[in-house]
């Protein structure tokens, strides 16, 4: 997705369509990565209707394609009703797979109690943090989702927490003390956040990074679950990276089969976009692999994870019978980053799987990132 129109074109627009009351339309042009394009109050429930004493609102902001070029991004702001005064922490969130449809995205779905993940930000809000949720890029917003595409997703996630410092409504400082977590899909948002944090986004004061699941090598995770319950997730990912670089094609690899598997995964959500692509290989929905071609290759790579130490502490956490993202590849990109000098404690998830290793691990996480806020040393096991 490349949006070059205006900030204030789109704000117009988000007005005309109802989404936000007319008297914001008038507000100043994004100009700056970070920067509320857009901002209207909304809500944050785990279930339906379950009260979580907090605010919230649906933000657009400004952000960065993994090319380079400005885009806007949504996302959504929740800040707990505790009487806290002082300065609070802010965690910017990434979610895993939701789906590349744009009712999947958690500001569709944070409202209502919808949303996959909210019982597990509410642990977050629980413990009085403020926490952005980025829906990524084209998630929610026009075009399509730039599924698995790190430095988009990296550059989200940033931007989210800078949106949220510089929403007045939030009471959030510039120099709040701000964290990074996610898991699967948002596990490699978190790395490629972490690792761009020193050139990007250096003024936030990012205290520590919790990323589970991680899909770090794009290359090895489509290898592995070529064939497998997972092989949805490779023509998502490919549709994902040929959004953000069309001149990869993907159209003109895929058989009529195929054409008609994508075309559906790009619109669904993942309960269903999981069943429709399982047990499927490269070559049955393809005239010929496009993994296989130079161009592909370099575009995945540029994905890749651990070339970059986080200038934080990195808490890393993955199952070891994960049966979506190997075991190997979390392990690889812990010993890439110890090989830079990264502050990294890893965690290997005895127990359990995929899915599962976001919720047993969630109060690990969430108290690796209360240490962090509090001033503790971060333990390295590289």
């Amino acid at each position: 997705m490349r949006i070059r129109s205006t900030a204030l074109t789109t704000v117009a627009a988000l007005a005309i369509a109802g989404w936000m009351p007319a008297a914001r339309a008038a507000e100043a042009p994004a100009s700056a990565p970070g920067d509320i394009v857009a901002a209207a109050p909304s809500a944050f429930h785990p279930l339906p209707g379950q009260p979580t004493n907090t605010k919230a609102w649906k933000i657009h902001y400004r952000s960065t394609t993994a090319d380079g070029a400005p885009n806007t991004v949504s996302g959504t702001v929740i800040v707990p009703q505790d009487g806290r005064t002082g300065p609070r922490p802010l965690v910017t969130y990434a979610v895993g797979t939701v789906g590349m449809g744009d009712s999947c995205a958690p500001s569709n779905n944070l409202p209502y109690g919808t949303a996959m993940e909210a019982n597990l930000i509410q642990q977050l809000t629980l413990r009085g943090w403020a926490v952005v949720v980025t829906d990524y890029e084209g998630l929610g917003t026009p075009g399509v989702h730039t599924y698995t595409v790190g430095p988009s997703a990296g550059h989200a996630m940033l931007d989210a927490a800078r949106a949220a410092t510089r929403l007045p409504e939030a009471g959030l400082a510039a120099d709040t003390p701000v964290g990074i977590m996610g898991y699967s899909q948002g596990g490699q948002a978190a790395g490629w956040a972490a690792e761009l944090q020193g050139s990007y986004a250096p003024e936030l004061k990012v205290k520590g990074t919790a990323a589970g699941g991680v899909p770090a090598d794009l290359m090895k995770v489509a290898e592995f679950n070529n064939g497998s319950y997972g092989s949805g997730l490779i023509f998502m990912a490919a549709a994902g990276q040929d959004a953000a670089f069309p001149e990869l094609k993907l159209d003109s690899y895929l058989n009529p089969a195929g054409k008609l598997l994508v075309n559906g995964l790009k619109e669904g959500c993942v309960a269903i976009d999981a069943i429709a692509g399982s047990f499927k290989r490269i070559s049955d929905l393809t005239t010929r692999d496009p993994l296989a071609q130079p161009d592909w290759q370099a575009r995945l790579g540029q994905s890749r994870l651990g070339r970059t130490a986080p200038a934080a502490p990195v808490y890393q956490y993955h199952a070891l019978g994960d049966e979506l993202i190997p075991y190997g590849v979390g392990r690889q990109l812990r010993s890439d980053w110890c090989a830079k000098g990264a502050n990294v404690e890893f965690d290997t998830i005895w127990v359990g799987e995929h899915v599962s290793g976001v919720i047993t691990h969630s109060l690990e996480a969430g108290n690796w990132l209360a240490d962090r806020f509090a001033g503790r040393p971060a333990r390295t096991n590289c």
